[in-house]
């Protein structure tokens, strides 16, 4: 795609610091990290997000994803390591170009705070799971 900084950069229109390519993907450091040493995942060909990669491709970014990981969490001595990807603007996609960010983790380092809630009732989460499961094709 023309407008899309995914691409450009793999046009070589845009600078970036190349960690790992092949193929099919490619990772580099971002630039606005949440810690030092976060990369992003994309892949080489593009989709907008998760829901349009073929499953095909499954299996190699999970490879990608577990080598590159333990090269961060050594690099950066990390004592842990987020995976996140967002689909659609509401979820916090800002290029809509599937990725996948890997973000070393330090003990007290503050970041993506889990703040679980509940449900009403047992009953709202039994309708909820029924509803998912009849929309699943």
């Amino acid at each position: 795609m023309a407008d899309c900084i995914f691409c450009a950069m793999q046009r070589g229109e845009i600078p970036f610091v190349e960690v790992f390519s092949n193929n099919n993907l490619f990772a580099f450091m971002d630039i606005g990290p949440l810690n030092h040493g976060h990369i992003l995942i994309v892949p080489k060909k593009h989709y907008a997000n998760m829901f349009e990669v073929p499953v095909e491709l499954g299996g190699e970014l999970l490879e990608t994803m577990q080598a590159l990981g333990r090269g961060v969490m050594e690099a950066t001595g990390a004592g842990g390591l987020n995976v996140v990807q967002n689909n659609f603007a509401p979820s916090g996609q800002a290029v809509f170009h599937v990725h996948w960010h890997l973000i070393p983790r330090f003990e007290g380092d503050g970041l993506l705070k889990w703040t679980p809630g509940k449900y009403d009732s047992n009953e709202q989460m039994q309708a909820l799971a029924e509803l998912i499961r009849k929309a699943v094709k």
